[in-house]
């Protein structure tokens, strides 16, 4: 753990975001970490993040945060935002193109959940903000 080199990461196309998606895949937040500012454009979510590049006998997760910018909406379905303190488990990050060069970053949650975020153009960073800690178990699938 103590050698845990943070990732940073930025996404400026669809190839981009999809590298954060699966650095993000299995990451938890709860509702009330997810913020819109409107006015600034901005849309955060901290998250705890399972260090998938961490390999398999070490099973760890660190806080991390996302930030997209340019965002002129937010919809989201199937999450109750009055539930400050309920999980969401992200299972992808997408992109949809739209009118060049926006589009929409689509969040798509276990549960059937989902957020969307409009966007003027494809900007998003992820930062791990904290050190690492060990977790009793990895994230599981269906097969």
């Amino acid at each position: 753990m103590a050698d845990a080199q943070p990732l940073r990461l930025l996404a400026q196309d669809a190839d981009d975001l999809s590298v954060i998606s699966a650095a993000l895949q299995d990451a938890v937040a709860r509702i009330g970490d997810i913020a819109f500012e409107p006015s600034a454009r901005r849309l955060t979510i901290a998250f705890n993040r399972y260090r998938w590049e961490a390999g398999g006998k070490t099973r760890e997760r660190v806080r991390s945060g996302l930030q997209l910018g340019g965002v002129l909406s937010v919809q989201s379905r199937k999450l109750r935002r009055d539930a400050r303190s309920a999980v969401v488990e992200l299972l992808s990050l997408s992109f949809e193109p739209g009118e060049a060069p926006g589009g929409a970053v689509v969040f798509t949650f276990a549960g059937g959940g989902d957020l969307r975020a409009e966007v003027e153009c494809l900007e998003a960073v992820m930062a791990d903000v904290s050190a690492a800690w060990p977790t009793p178990r990895a994230p599981a699938h269906e097969a």
